[in-house]
């Protein structure tokens, strides 16, 4: 066989490499073409249509697992089996665009880990009083608590909703958060951790709690995390936190006899 072009010419006309058409070869997408008196294959015009078919198919998202069986169909099957690939081209395209709006979004920091109801939240605490450490503590918390205990974040937003809504507990609640930065020892310690505990004695729905987190066989592994979240960086909590734990549950305690 004489006519016909070499394995880098067909590479060359069809804007394709020459691994590629041997890729195509193994595949079974293209019949190798048969040689020439040198022992050169030479590939003829039916090739040459074939390579184009199928890199245009592969160019166009088509796995190549599929685009023999698409090129070999009848004209409704192959019209059928373009409408599938476009379809899931599209699911494509939209997994690829929300990964872009995911990466825009990740210039924000790990804002892009809560939901929009949530980011409010923490948008509101600066105007309250709060600090900027603070509002990062309470980010970092909120994205802890979607993240061990998903069916229960809704409702703890509206829990914490319903504390900013509160002047006085606000007023608590960022003394309480300051008083993380005290040293352990510090005797205002036990006078604020009384004042917490009679003012959510006082009113016990304002004490956040984790809806359903008992519920869970590890659920007290996951509510220690979530209540001693930033302990390490504000050592007066720890103490702090223990002893208006003590103080609340003294306070039901007594009030039940």
């Amino acid at each position: 066989m004489t006519d016909g072009v070499t394995i880098g010419q067909a590479a060359a006309f069809a804007g394709v490499t020459v691994k590629t058409i041997r890729h195509y070869h193994k595949n079974g997408l293209l019949a190798e073409p048969g040689r020439d008196s040198s022992g050169y294959r030479r590939y003829g015009t039916a090739h040459l249509l074939r390579l184009v078919q199928v890199r245009t198919l592969a160019g166009a998202g088509v796995p190549l697992a599929e685009a023999g069986a698409i090129l070999d169909a009848d004209p409704d099957r192959f019209a059928a089996s373009l409408v599938e690939v476009e379809k899931d081209l599209t699911a494509r395209i939209e997994e690829l665009a929300a990964r872009r709006e995911t990466l825009r979004r990740l210039t924000q920091g790990d804002r892009v880990l809560l939901p929009g109801r949530a980011l409010a939240l923490l948008d509101r605490m600066p105007g309250l009083g709060f600090s900027d450490p603070d509002v990062t503590t309470a980010r970092e918390a909120l994205i802890l608590v979607r993240a061990l205990l998903p069916e229960g974040f809704e409702d703890y937003l509206a829990q914490i909703e319903r504390g900013l809504d509160d002047p006085r507990h606000v007023a608590v609640v960022t003394l309480l958060w300051a008083a993380g930065d005290w040293d352990p020892d510090d005797p205002r310690i036990e006078e604020l951790a009384t004042e917490a505990a009679r003012h959510f004695a006082a009113d016990p729905s304002l004490l956040p709690t984790l809806p359903g987190l008992r519920d869970r066989e590890d659920g007290r592994t996951r509510e220690r995390l979530l209540t001693h979240h930033g302990e390490e960086q504000r050592p007066g909590w720890t103490r702090l936190t223990a002893l208006i734990e003590h103080k609340v549950r003294a306070a039901r305690e007594s009030g039940r006899t």
